[in-house]
């Protein structure tokens, strides 16, 4: 069984690795023409207020009681499955 703060350690590092990719990707955007910079923002701000829910979900779980916070970790998971999906299809759409 995962423990409360090993799991909070696992996805605060995962966040970090997303970080320093959407870091990369707004500087892939500074690049780029303007019609393209345009693209390559909106999906950056999209990868960021997903992002912003990930770590918004994290605080929830780091608040929760030893009793709660495995109720919390589904929702957690989840969302970082979805960023996780979101940012690989971004990369992949823009490595072309």
């Amino acid at each position: 069984m995962v423990t409360k703060d090993a799991f909070k350690q696992k996805i605060e590092a995962e966040i970090e690795v997303a970080q320093t990719k959407l870091a990369g990707l707004k500087a892939q955007a500074k690049n780029s023409v303007a019609d393209a910079h345009i693209k390559y923002m909106d999906h950056v701000a999209a990868l960021e207020r997903e992002l912003d829910t990930t770590k918004m979900r994290l605080k929830e779980l780091s608040d929760a009681s030893e009793d709660s916070w495995e109720r919390l970790k589904e929702g957690v998971e989840s969302t970082w499955d979805s960023l996780s999906v979101s940012i690989r299809d971004c990369f992949a759409r823009f490595k072309k």
